[in-house]
């Protein structure tokens, strides 16, 4: 996925949304979540993940899973550095925020 400041060639390689389908379940991805430019319930969508923020965060809204797994690389601004795990078992889908600290 393509973030707010990657720029230059090969950063236009890099779509700026995305759709995953995994055994059924199917993630939309895109950075900026104000951006969202579809319904995800009436798309079937269930779950939405962002990145922008860097700010690990989770919460369901009309039965999706909204989801920011926060940022595992260098540290930004006071943010922790973290990750999420999804696990998609059928047509459930759970996740977990874990901490890298």
């Amino acid at each position: 996925m393509r973030g707010n400041v990657d720029h230059g060639a090969w950063a236009n390689t890099l779509p700026i949304t995305d759709a995953l389908e995994i055994e059924g379940v199917c993630l939309y991805l895109i950075h900026i979540l104000e951006d969202l430019d579809v319904d995800p319930v009436a798309a079937g969508f269930q779950a939405v993940i962002t990145g922008h923020s860097h700010r690990p965060a989770s919460e369901r809204r009309d039965g999706v899973l909204y989801l920011n797994p926060g940022s595992a690389g260098p540290r930004r601004f006071k943010l922790p550095v973290s990750l999420a795990r999804l696990t998609v078992h059928g047509a459930d889908i759970t996740h977990e925020l874990l901490d890298l600290e």
